[in-house]
């Protein structure tokens, strides 16, 4: 069984047909996904503590992995990336063997949006490596417990398929560390175990709930038969059943949970969902019991929040986590709230030695305290946001737009617009709410639409900050389901601009709309689209408490698409299994289903074809009617006919989306519940294009210039900038030959990137990017040389290959342009756009150190890849910074000033250099003449040039510079001034003023006249110097390179 990542290399099948030829397995190692952000926490329902490391703490993401910090939450790293991933319902720590890690997969707030595990894995390091230990059909996973002297005996509650019967449900066992597990308690294939509890006195007794809990598409049910408090004394061989114990509230129950207070373990803790529910105390073990409180506050929501925990040191303390952190000191009578970073909490670890030290998690992340809650860790280092969709507007920087899940929308830049990293000044919250989709006006960025839940529908412009509510149809439908409303939106309705109309908006409920005048009017285009299934549009919540969000709301439209080829041919597809067509702007809707479709199938996704006007991509999803088969289906003929395309996918893989590349035909790029794919043959073959994303669910994708954007559910925003390869590459690539791929169109930007960006997304590489193929790897004698030259063919950097690991070179003076790897495959340089730096000598120490070349100017350019007897040349464009107010003219002023400055700066230090070397030859002369003569008057001559040398060198640069601020003790000389007049003229887009002109004139004149002097010294002064030591048969100074 396979669970590692599958694939550090992507593995592309390309057909004739298309232009492509086969891609080996390894073709396209070393291409990378980079994460954007947001930096703000995703949901978290699982979390860890060790009681004797008080740093160290785990936590769950739902759709992220697990974390782990080892500062007490001022930093965490994800531990489970290149093993496992996407939703984590349960972490546990061994208390014996803290190195010793059990993770159970799939999260237990089983939202409408949720995913699915893949059963339990294991780490024996702390997490640096893991082991996956079965009950793979688990599917949700919700706690975890451990014997506190034996790591190898663990149970496992299990809640098993959400969206159907299963029977790996119930509490498993194992006694050997995973490799073996037994079912020990079962309720029924609806009812799986939800909760675990042991008492830390006598491990052998363990408290246990089992819930019934069912989800559609169109309900949740919570409560029913099989949901009960249980109880063993015997490590579970046997289970007696609390929930008819006196004191208990009648049948039927729903979701329970059960806590033991460490201080006294007879004093137990449960909440129950029922319609007498509440916090019920049993001070026997479970005999009897007794309600305490039945407030709703700890109960709303039964389904999504009811944990309760018993602090260690005082029976008579419980904390409750509902939409507020609560806690009682009164045992559960009373509760008040403690702040924490974000609502709706899920999860909480006590250290069983210090009751103030804690990690609680929530809708934002997870959070550690040392006094009780007074204050928390940040979660703004949490990159485990969980993104609906993906929208891109037409700013520079673009940026990506969608909802965050539990959070604001947000927009976001795909590289920052001034820094070397994607930080917190680069996105800020935007229209709508946390489900919606969020689209930017075409012609202004600064005007977005979002929408969230309820059919809520906002205008936000960013310029002004004026908000206006424009929703469709403004009947607040919360608590109502979906049977009783004029007008149905789906928790994530569509909205989108018409490619055609920058000023049509289209939003979409069970009816598709558009609006012209920016909200104020709304036209409905279109009959009811859907299935229009009254039964399946009722109250939702089971049988004890109701649940209308929307969430549920069912016969709503799903995906939109306009043809990119002709306005008003439009297609709307239905998360309730039916897609539509209009060709005449919605006068006249026709069913266009495909016929491979299951019926009541969600379409997640359609994708207007770029290349055929009648065409359409679908992806459609049945994960919530417990079928995680993968659908993609393609017509080309306004859907007349369709063809299923989701071969190489695997069958327990459902899609969620599916983009076409405008650039190139039959490319196109697939999101699935675990990660990316491609295909490049329309459609025909898939596969995996994951490289290093996580395993996460894609939930969107958008193509944007030359890079796809990633929304994932659980891991934020992530892109992929090398899609010019994959649009280039033809029958020649990756095969017996040599291949130079040219960068897509290349910014002259001024901002670079961090190589560690910390809690910030990563800005794509700043300058040029070329990607070569080797078919073998090149022996150290063989040619390998990328030369960069302008467009008349003038050279302007040459890298050659990087020196061995233990090849002795000499110090490098310049730019070190030994960069290419020659291994075989695929390798890639990056050339920052800027032309060769300034020479240095040894132990220069400047204050304005930089010494950088100037920039390219926008134009056109080449790439030479020289392979033995081959050559290859590709032609890129440098374009200018579309925000620039710089014409050309004055671009090309600033490089002139620069490369100017440049080469006046390398001819003083090679001058300095030749100085110094001279002069280290003269003191050797001399001291051989003292050692023979004494006092002389060649003596006297040697001490007189070295004298003239130390003048001049002192003059061109400060001597006595050791530390970087030496110089604020010793004025900085000529090189350095003349550093900092370039650097000053190099920022930004800008011609040189005329003081920067000016000084640089002086500057000149006076380094002129030292080098004027230097020539002088080292010219006809040493020459005859040289004649009278040639003389006394001593060596000369020899000054040559």
């Amino acid at each position: 069984m396979l669970h590692r990542i599958f694939g550090l290399a992507l593995i592309l099948l390309f057909t004739c047909q298309t232009g492509f030829t086969d891609w080996s397995h390894e073709a396209l190692e070393g291409l990378e996904w980079r994460e954007i952000g947001p930096y703000r926490g995703g949901r978290s329902a699982a979390v860890a503590g060790i009681p004797q490391d008080r740093e160290t703490y785990y936590f769950g993401s739902t759709g992220g992995g697990v974390w782990k910090t080892g500062n007490a939450g001022q930093q965490w790293t994800n531990v489970s990336d290149g093993f496992f991933g996407g939703s984590i319902g349960a972490v546990a720590v061994s208390e014996w063997d803290p190195n010793v890690i059990y993770v159970g997969t799939g999260e237990k707030t089983v939202r409408g949006n949720v995913s699915h595990g893949d059963g339990m894995w294991k780490s024996t390091d702390a997490g640096r490596s893991w082991t996956h230990i079965g009950l793979d059909d688990s599917r949700h996973i919700s706690r975890i417990r451990i014997h506190p002297k034996n790591p190898d005996l663990v149970y496992a509650a299990v809640m098993g398929h959400l969206f159907g019967p299963s029977e790996q449900r119930g509490v498993y066992r194992s006694t050997d560390g995973g490799k073996r597990w037994q079912q020990i308690l079962y309720a029924n294939d609806q009812a799986g175990a939800v909760d675990l509890a042991m008492d830390p006195t006598n491990p052998r007794i363990l408290y246990a709930t089992t819930w019934r809990v069912i989800r559609t598409p169109y309900s949740l049910e919570s409560g029913g038969e099989g949901s009960d408090i249980w109880k063993s004394v015997d490590g579970g061989d046997n289970w007696e059943l609390l929930s008819g114990k006196e004191g208990m509230p009648e049948p039927p129950l729903g979701i329970a949970r059960v806590t033991v207070s460490p201080a006294n373990p007879d004093n137990l803790y449960a909440i129950i969902e029922a319609a007498e529910g509440g916090v019920f105390r049993s001070t026997d073990a479970g005999e009897t019991w007794k309600r305490v409180n039945q407030e709703r506050k700890l109960r709303q929501r039964a389904w999504y929040y009811s944990r309760i925990t018993a602090d260690p040191a005082d029976e008579d303390v419980v904390y409750v986590l509902n939409v507020r952190f609560h806690k009682s000191k009164d045992g559960g009578k009373t509760f008040e709230a403690i702040e924490v970073p974000h609502g709706d909490n899920h999860d909480l670890w006590i250290d069983p030695n210090d009751p103030q030290r804690m990690i609680q998690s929530n809708d934002g992340g997870a959070n550690v305290s040392y006094d009780g809650g007074e204050t928390w860790s940040t979660q703004s280092n949490q990159p485990t946001a969980q993104m609906y969709r993906v929208s891109t507007d037409n700013a520079f920087p673009f940026r990506l737009l969608g909802g965050q899940q539990d959070n604001s929308a947000v927009r976001i830049r795909s590289r920052s617009a001034s820094g070397a990293a994607i930080g917190e000044r680069d996105w800020e919250p935007t229209a709508g709410g946390e489900s919606g989709h969020i689209v930017a006006d075409p012609e202004n960025p600064d005007i977005v639409y979002g929408g969230s839940y309820g059919g809520f529908l906002v205008r936000l412009n960013h310029a002004t900050g004026e908000r206006r509510i424009i929703n469709v149809w403004p009947d607040n439908p919360m608590g109502w389901g979906a049977a009783k409303l004029k007008y149905r939106f789906n928790w994530n309705f569509p909205l989108m601009f018409s490619p055609h109309d920058p000023d049509t908006l289209y939003a979409a409920g069970n009816v598709l709309f558009k609006t012209t005048d920016e909200g104020q009017t709304w036209q409905a285009i279109s009959d009811d689209l859907t299935r229009n299934i009254k039964e399946k549009q009722q109250s939702s919540g089971g049988p004890i408490t109701q649940d209308n969000t929307s969430v549920e709301y069912y016969g709503t439209l799903f995906a939109l698409a306009e043809s990119l080829h002709q306005p008003g041919v439009i297609w709307a597809g239905s998360d309730d299994g039916l897609l539509h067509i209009t060709r005449d702007g919605g006068a006249n809707w026709t069913d266009v289903t495909p016929g491979g479709l299951p019926r009541e199938i969600q379409i997640n996704s359609i994708e207007a074809h770029p290349f055929e006007a009648g065409g359409l991509y679908l992806a459609a999803t049945a994960y919530k009617s417990d079928d995680f088969q993968p659908y993609l289906f393609r017509t080309t003929d306004y859907g007349r006919s369709w063809k299923k395309i989701s071969a190489g996918i695997p069958a327990d893989e459902f899609t969620r989306v599916i983009r076409a590349d405008p650039v190139r035909a039959g490319l196109l790029y697939c999101g699935t519940e675990r990660g990316a794919w491609m295909s490049t043959d329309d459609g025909r073959s898939w596969l995996p294009m994951q490289l290093n994303l996580p395993i996460v669910p894609v939930t969107d994708l958008a193509v944007k210039d030359g890079s796809l954007a990633v929304a994932t559910q659980g891991r934020g925003y992530w892109m992929f900038d090398d899609l010019p390869l994959l649009r280039q590459a033809g029958t020649e690539a990756f095969a017996d030959e040599p291949v130079l791929f040219g960068p897509g169109p290349v910014l002259r930007l001024s901002a670079g990137t961090s190589e560690n960006p910390g809690n910030r997304g990563r800005n794509p590489a700043a300058g040029a990017v070329f990607h070569y193929w080797l078919p073998q790897d090149s022996a150290p004698e063989d040619m390998l040389e990328l030369l960069i030259s302008d467009s008349a063919g003038n050279p302007i950097r040459t890298y050659t290959r990087k020196p061995g690991k233990d090849e002795k070179t000499d110090p490098v003076m310049g730019d070190d342009d030994r960069k290419l790897s020659a291994e075989k495959g695929l390798n890639s340089l990056l050339w920052d756009l800027r032309y060769p730096g300034v020479e240095r000598f040894e132990k220069l120490v400047l204050w304005n150190d930089f010494l950088a070349g100037p920039r390219a100017v926008p134009g056109t350019y080449q790439a030479t890849l020289k392979t033995g007897d081959s050559s290859h040349t590709v032609e890129f464009e440098v374009r200018a910074d579309p925000r620039s107010s710089a014409s050309a003219a004055d671009l090309q002023a600033q490089f002139d000033f620069v490369l100017g400055i440049n080469r006046k700066l390398t001819g003083t230090h090679q001058a300095v250099a030749r100085l110094r070397k001279a002069r280290s030859q003269l003191n050797a002369v001399a001291e051989r003449i003292r050692r023979h003569q004494g006092d002389s008057p060649l003596l006297g001559r040697a001490e007189t040039l070295t004298t003239q040398l130390d003048e001049i060198e002192q003059a061109l640069y400060q001597t006595k510079l050791e530390a970087r601020q030496d110089p604020l003790n010793f004025p900085i000389r000529l090189n350095d001034k003349l550093a900092g007049v370039m650097f000053g003229a190099a920022l930004g887009d800008n011609p040189p003023t005329a003081s920067a002109m000016a000084v640089r004139d002086e500057l000149f004149a006076a380094v002129d006249g030292q080098l004027q002097r230097l020539d002088q010294v080292l010219g006809m002064e040493l020459e005859a110097f040289n004649d009278q030591v040639d003389g006394l048969d001593l060596p000369a100074v020899d000054v040559a390179d």
